[in-house]
Order: C-alpha cells, then structure tokens, then sequence
C-alpha cells in the first residue's frame, strides 16, 4: 500500500521527530510513504480565528498536494479533523474521506493494534479533544499501547477533560488555559507515569510546558515514537 504523509506545521517546525517515527512505523508495516512536498497548513489556525477565505485558500491548496492518492495518513486527531469537517465547506471536498489519524489508519485500514513496539515505561494517555470528539478516536489509541511490549498503561483520571490548549484559545485566554493545563498535569503525575502519552503534539506541546515549569520529571512523547520503537531501535 502507497500512502501520503501530511506531517502538519507542528510536527514540521518543532516535533520532527514524530514525523520521522511516522514513516519508521509505516515502512516497519510494509506501507509505502510519500511526502509531497507542496503541502503547508491545513488552515485550521485561521479558520478557528475567523479567517474564513485564506482557510479556503489554504484547503484548496492542501487538496491539490495530495490528489491521486487514496489514503492521507496524518500525526495528528486536530489536523485530521480540521480536513474532514471542514474542508468540504472550504471548496475542497474530495480530500477529507481519504484522510486519516494515524491510530485509524493502523487499525482501520491495516487492521493491525500489535505494530511490533517495545517500550519498558510506565505510560499514560491523554486524548485531545479533536481525537476523542471529533474523529470519534474511542479506545484505537489505547489498544495500540496495550499491545506494547514492556509498556505498563494506567489511565489518566480526567482524561476526557481538555488540556486548555485549544489552538488560538491558549492565546486569547491564556490564564484559563494555563489553569487547565496544571489539572491535566496533576492527574498525570498523580499516575506515576514516567510518560504522558498524546496524538497531537500541539497538546503535548502545552502540557510539556507546564510540567517543566513545575519541574515535574514526566515526559511528553507522541504515540508515534513509542509505537516505532522497538528493542532494536529504542526510543531514548
């Protein structure tokens, strides 16, 4: 199978080592990537903050980096979501039944929750809003870590609460955003995770923040690098 990586602007500018784990994990499952190369935003950011014409721009623009493929894999439940709710109304219809969270395209399409990882942590995962309402994620993420070797999974108490990232909410209510961010951070380090656990990296971003800022030891990681790694090629 020959499949599209929409890598997103996060993962592009500040995570790029979760695109990297993308392609690891998909090549590992016999999976052919492609990355074309005129992709930019998906235009969720000024969607979100009302500007609805360059959104379209941007979505039209997104739709024709990936013509002539059936399956658009993406890191990213917020991403994903934007594409498949939005960009039908944004003149661009055609990409969003082809476009894919990476845990629904590993256990929809490939119909596969044991991809192969090893991770000897103990784990804990939060599901951003976009994954959990949006794209209706369910339990795909969680069975996908629950196949880990040496991984230990404990559930997060609130896990269904937001963060307080929100895109552009975290910008125009900071202190509201902030507050959020330190519930979601207590309920993990409550946990004793070693690793709090996400999809979307633009969470992980926010909560990576207000734990370093507390000087808590937990890690962020994205799902992608502990589903890519492995007893041979161990994520440090």
């Amino acid at each position: 199978m020959r499949v599209a990586l929409f890598v997103t602007c996060v993962n592009d500018a500040v995570c790029p080592e979760t695109g990297i784990a993308t392609v690891r994990l998909l090549e590992r499952l016999g999976v052919e990537v492609d990355f074309p190369a005129a992709q930019t935003c998906c235009g969720q950011p000024q969607y979100n903050t009302g500007y609805r014409p360059q959104a379209a721009t941007l979505a039209r623009r997104t739709a024709r980096a990936f013509a002539g493929y059936s399956h658009v894999v993406t890191p990213s439940g917020s991403c994903a979501a934007m594409v498949r709710d939005q960009y039908a109304g944004l003149g661009a219809p055609g990409l969003g039944p082809r476009t894919y969270e990476l845990t629904e395209f590993l256990v929809d399409v490939l119909g596969v929750t044991d991809v192969g990882a090893y991770f000897p942590h103990r784990v804990t995962y939060h599901p951003s809003c976009h994954g959990l309402r949006l794209l209706g994620l369910g339990d795909r993420p969680r069975r996908l870590l629950e196949a880990v070797r040496g991984l230990e999974l404990v559930d997060l108490p609130g896990a269904e609460e937001c963060c307080g990232f929100g895109g552009t909410f975290a910008v125009k209510n900071p202190a509201v955003s902030v507050a959020m961010g330190r519930d979601k951070v207590r309920a993990a380090v409550g946990t004793g995770a070693e690793v709090l656990c996400g999809a979307d990296n633009s969470c992980l971003l926010h909560l990576n923040g207000v734990l370093r800022r507390a000087g808590e030891p937990v890690r962020t990681v994205h799902i992608a690098e502990i589903l890519a790694s492995t007893e041979e090629e161990p994520l440090r």
